[in-house]
Protein backbone atom coordinates (compact mmCIF):
# COMPACT_ATOMS: atom_id res chain seq x y z
CA UNK A 1 0.00 0.00 0.00
CA UNK A 2 1.08 3.68 0.18
CA UNK A 3 3.64 4.87 1.93
CA UNK A 4 2.67 8.71 3.04
CA UNK A 5 5.90 10.91 1.89
CA UNK A 6 6.82 13.50 3.85
CA UNK A 7 4.99 17.12 2.37
CA UNK A 8 8.26 18.50 2.20
CA UNK A 9 9.88 15.89 -0.07
CA UNK A 10 6.31 16.50 -1.99
CA UNK A 11 7.42 19.80 -2.49
CA UNK A 12 11.15 18.83 -3.60
CA UNK A 13 9.81 16.36 -6.03
CA UNK A 14 7.98 18.94 -7.67
CA UNK A 15 10.43 21.88 -7.26
CA UNK A 16 13.34 19.58 -8.82
CA UNK A 17 10.99 18.72 -11.68
CA UNK A 18 10.27 22.29 -12.30
CA UNK A 19 14.03 23.08 -12.19
CA UNK A 20 14.55 20.07 -14.43
CA UNK A 21 11.67 20.97 -17.12
CA UNK A 22 13.50 24.64 -17.14
CA UNK A 23 17.05 23.14 -17.87
CA UNK A 24 15.59 20.97 -20.63
CA UNK A 25 13.60 23.81 -22.43
CA UNK A 26 16.35 26.26 -21.88
CA UNK A 27 19.83 24.30 -23.00
CA UNK A 28 20.84 25.44 -19.30
CA UNK A 29 22.54 23.44 -17.04
CA UNK A 30 20.44 23.93 -13.29
CA UNK A 31 21.47 22.15 -9.70
CA UNK A 32 18.96 20.18 -8.82
CA UNK A 33 19.11 19.12 -4.94
CA UNK A 34 17.12 16.33 -3.94
CA UNK A 35 16.73 14.75 -0.21
CA UNK A 36 18.34 11.34 0.76
CA UNK A 37 14.83 9.28 0.34
CA UNK A 38 15.08 10.24 -3.04
CA UNK A 39 17.98 7.25 -3.85
CA UNK A 40 15.06 4.78 -3.49
CA UNK A 41 13.86 2.79 -6.47
CA UNK A 42 10.40 3.89 -7.03
CA UNK A 43 7.73 4.48 -10.04
CA UNK A 44 6.83 8.19 -10.95
CA UNK A 45 5.54 10.16 -13.55
CA UNK A 46 5.47 13.78 -14.03
CA UNK A 47 2.99 15.67 -15.70
CA UNK A 48 3.16 19.39 -17.19
CA UNK A 49 -0.69 21.33 -17.94
CA UNK A 50 -1.56 24.51 -18.61
CA UNK A 51 -2.76 26.97 -16.45
CA UNK A 52 -5.36 27.70 -15.72
CA UNK A 53 -7.22 25.36 -18.38
CA UNK A 54 -5.82 22.32 -16.58
CA UNK A 55 -5.32 20.72 -20.47
CA UNK A 56 -2.32 17.91 -20.85
CA UNK A 57 0.84 19.29 -22.01
CA UNK A 58 3.16 16.46 -21.79
CA UNK A 59 2.88 12.96 -19.18
CA UNK A 60 6.05 10.40 -19.14
CA UNK A 61 6.99 8.51 -16.46
CA UNK A 62 8.03 4.78 -15.10
CA UNK A 63 5.54 2.97 -13.68
CA UNK A 64 7.54 0.23 -12.22
CA UNK A 65 10.32 1.11 -9.39
CA UNK A 66 13.29 0.29 -11.67
CA UNK A 67 15.32 3.75 -11.23
CA UNK A 68 16.20 5.48 -7.83
CA UNK A 69 13.53 7.87 -7.51
CA UNK A 70 15.89 10.64 -8.24
CA UNK A 71 16.75 9.54 -11.36
CA UNK A 72 13.09 9.06 -12.28
CA UNK A 73 12.20 12.41 -11.60
CA UNK A 74 14.62 13.59 -14.12
CA UNK A 75 14.06 11.24 -17.06
CA UNK A 76 10.01 11.69 -16.39
CA UNK A 77 10.82 15.60 -16.36
CA UNK A 78 12.96 15.84 -19.39
CA UNK A 79 10.82 12.96 -21.15
CA UNK A 80 7.16 14.83 -20.16
CA UNK A 81 8.73 18.40 -22.62
CA UNK A 82 8.76 15.86 -25.85
CA UNK A 83 5.53 14.28 -24.66
CA UNK A 84 5.43 13.00 -28.76
CA UNK A 85 1.45 13.76 -28.64
CA UNK A 86 2.78 17.51 -28.52
CA UNK A 87 5.71 19.58 -29.91
CA UNK A 88 8.27 20.45 -28.25
CA UNK A 89 7.71 22.63 -25.14
CA UNK A 90 9.02 26.17 -24.94
CA UNK A 91 10.42 28.31 -22.03
CA UNK A 92 7.22 30.61 -22.92
CA UNK A 93 5.46 27.53 -22.02
CA UNK A 94 6.51 26.36 -19.65
CA UNK A 95 6.16 29.91 -18.03
CA UNK A 96 2.17 29.25 -18.18
CA UNK A 97 2.05 25.70 -16.76
CA UNK A 98 1.80 23.86 -13.39
CA UNK A 99 3.91 21.01 -12.94
CA UNK A 100 2.51 17.35 -10.95
CA UNK A 101 4.38 14.53 -9.19
CA UNK A 102 3.07 11.25 -9.07
CA UNK A 103 4.82 8.89 -6.67
CA UNK A 104 3.46 4.86 -7.62
CA UNK A 105 3.11 2.35 -5.46
CA UNK A 106 4.51 -1.29 -7.01
CA UNK A 107 1.42 -2.25 -9.94
CA UNK A 108 0.08 -5.31 -8.61
CA UNK A 109 -1.89 -7.66 -10.74
CA UNK A 110 -6.09 -7.65 -10.41
CA UNK A 111 -7.06 -11.37 -10.12
CA UNK A 112 -10.88 -11.35 -11.68
CA UNK A 113 -13.26 -13.65 -12.29
CA UNK A 114 -14.69 -11.50 -15.11
CA UNK A 115 -15.99 -8.03 -15.98
CA UNK A 116 -18.24 -7.43 -12.89
CA UNK A 117 -15.43 -8.91 -10.34
CA UNK A 118 -12.74 -6.85 -12.15
CA UNK A 119 -15.32 -3.82 -11.85
CA UNK A 120 -15.64 -4.17 -7.90
CA UNK A 121 -12.14 -3.98 -7.48
CA UNK A 122 -11.23 -1.12 -8.91
CA UNK A 123 -11.79 2.44 -6.39
CA UNK A 124 -12.25 5.38 -8.57
CA UNK A 125 -9.47 8.28 -7.22
CA UNK A 126 -7.16 5.46 -5.47
CA UNK A 127 -6.45 3.41 -8.21
CA UNK A 128 -4.39 4.18 -11.71
CA UNK A 129 -4.36 0.73 -14.09
CA UNK A 130 -2.40 -0.61 -16.30
CA UNK A 131 -4.13 -2.98 -19.61
CA UNK A 132 -1.33 -5.37 -21.27
CA UNK A 133 -2.95 -7.52 -24.00
CA UNK A 134 -1.48 -8.61 -27.33
CA UNK A 135 1.72 -6.75 -27.09
CA UNK A 136 0.15 -3.02 -26.36
CA UNK A 137 0.20 -1.53 -23.02
CA UNK A 138 -2.11 1.84 -21.77
CA UNK A 139 -1.51 3.17 -18.55
CA UNK A 140 -3.74 5.59 -16.90
CA UNK A 141 -3.21 7.68 -13.26
CA UNK A 142 -5.18 7.02 -10.31
CA UNK A 143 -6.37 11.26 -10.43
CA UNK A 144 -7.56 10.86 -14.65
CA UNK A 145 -10.85 9.02 -13.84
CA UNK A 146 -11.48 11.70 -10.87
CA UNK A 147 -11.28 14.64 -13.27
CA UNK A 148 -13.18 12.98 -15.93
CA UNK A 149 -15.99 11.75 -14.15
CA UNK A 150 -15.83 8.60 -15.03
CA UNK A 151 -17.11 4.83 -13.36
CA UNK A 152 -14.99 2.47 -13.35
CA UNK A 153 -16.05 0.83 -16.82
CA UNK A 154 -15.60 4.57 -18.39
CA UNK A 155 -11.94 4.13 -16.95
CA UNK A 156 -11.95 0.46 -18.11
CA UNK A 157 -12.39 1.94 -21.76
CA UNK A 158 -10.54 4.60 -22.18
CA UNK A 159 -7.23 2.85 -20.56
CA UNK A 160 -8.19 0.14 -24.00
CA UNK A 161 -8.43 2.95 -25.61
CA UNK A 162 -5.16 4.46 -24.28
CA UNK A 163 -3.20 0.55 -25.59
CA UNK A 164 -4.52 1.09 -29.11
CA UNK A 165 -7.03 -1.40 -28.52
CA UNK A 166 -10.80 -1.66 -28.81
CA UNK A 167 -13.02 -0.04 -26.08
CA UNK A 168 -13.62 -3.66 -24.49
CA UNK A 169 -10.58 -4.89 -24.38
CA UNK A 170 -10.69 -4.79 -21.06
CA UNK A 171 -12.97 -8.00 -20.85
CA UNK A 172 -11.29 -10.32 -22.63
CA UNK A 173 -9.90 -13.12 -19.90
CA UNK A 174 -6.37 -13.00 -21.34
CA UNK A 175 -6.26 -9.15 -20.74
CA UNK A 176 -3.68 -8.67 -17.88
CA UNK A 177 -5.04 -5.41 -15.38
CA UNK A 178 -2.67 -4.35 -12.94
CA UNK A 179 -3.75 -1.66 -10.36
CA UNK A 180 -1.45 0.99 -8.32
CA UNK A 181 -1.89 3.98 -6.40
CA UNK A 182 -0.17 7.26 -6.24
CA UNK A 183 1.05 9.97 -3.77
CA UNK A 184 0.19 13.38 -5.82
CA UNK A 185 2.03 16.53 -5.64
CA UNK A 186 1.25 19.73 -7.48
CA UNK A 187 1.89 23.29 -8.04
CA UNK A 188 -1.50 25.45 -7.60
CA UNK A 189 0.05 27.86 -9.77
CA UNK A 190 2.95 27.99 -12.57
CA UNK A 191 5.83 27.78 -9.96
CA UNK A 192 3.90 28.67 -6.83
CA UNK A 193 2.74 26.42 -4.29
CA UNK A 194 3.13 22.97 -4.11
CA UNK A 195 0.43 20.60 -2.46
CA UNK A 196 -0.64 16.89 -1.77
CA UNK A 197 -4.07 16.25 -4.11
Amino acid sequence: MLSEMDPADGKAAVKAARAVAESEVTGRQTKTDMPDRFSEKKGVFVTISKYPSGDLRGCIGYPEPIFPLREALRMSATAACHDPRFNDLTKDELDDCTLEVTILTVPERIENTGPQDLLSKIEIGRDGLILELNGRRGLLLPQVASEWGWDAEEFLQHLSNKAGLPIDAWRRPDAVIERFQGEIFSETFPNGDVVRK
